[in-house]
């Protein structure tokens, strides 16, 4: 549920802007940015160009992650020829197209580790690694420990992962009074 309100704020800072997004965040008792180092699905925000020319493909990567994406895919996807999709992807968002998918499948696999109980060999099907050693490497480079110690540093509260639930608060309009 939480990554599914991440991707949408993502999407509303992409269409509409950051502020809206964070009144939205605000409206539904949310954090816009979840603070210290929990797990927020947040590539499509900061991988997004300004104007949000690549975010629609984005949001198409993270959709279809567990298959092998390779730039001619990418770049049919944008109807750019590969060499110039990514000369344009690196210029606008800031990274590769490899590192932007890299980067998205590490996010949805941290996703699935921390909130499901799924075998961490099903996970890294579902976020497209080839098999869960790749995916181990990844989360150690990056994350610098294994999934399945972040699966436990989660579930027992150890660490930027856990945090205080909040009560929800009735619903308001998104232009309503500032709280």
């Amino acid at each position: 549920v939480s990554a599914g309100i991440d991707l949408a704020l993502a999407l509303v800072t992409a269409d509409l802007g950051r502020e809206v997004a964070r009144r939205a965040a605000r409206e539904i008792v949310v954090y816009y940015q979840r603070p210290g180092g929990q797990s927020q699905f947040s590539s499509l925000e900061e991988l997004a160009d300004a104007d949000g020319r690549f975010a629609p493909l984005l949001a198409w990567i993270r959709a279809n992650v567990r298959r092998p994406l390779r730039v001619e895919e990418l770049a049919a996807e944008v109807a750019m020829s590969p060499r110039n999709f990514a000369r344009r992807f690196r210029a606008e968002v800031g990274c590769t197209p490899a590192q932007a998918v890299a980067r998205i499948r590490l996010e949805v696999a941290r996703t699935l580790i921390e909130t499901t109980t799924r075998p961490v060999a099903a996970v890294a099907r579902e976020a497209g690694y080839g098999d869960p050693e790749t995916m181990r490497r990844a989360f150690v480079k990056v994350l610098g420990r294994s999934p399945r110690a972040l699966r436990t540093a989660s579930k027992s509260g150890i660490g930027p992962e856990s945090g205080r639930s909040r009560q929800a608060a009735p619903p308001a309009q998104l232009g309503g009074p500032q709280r």
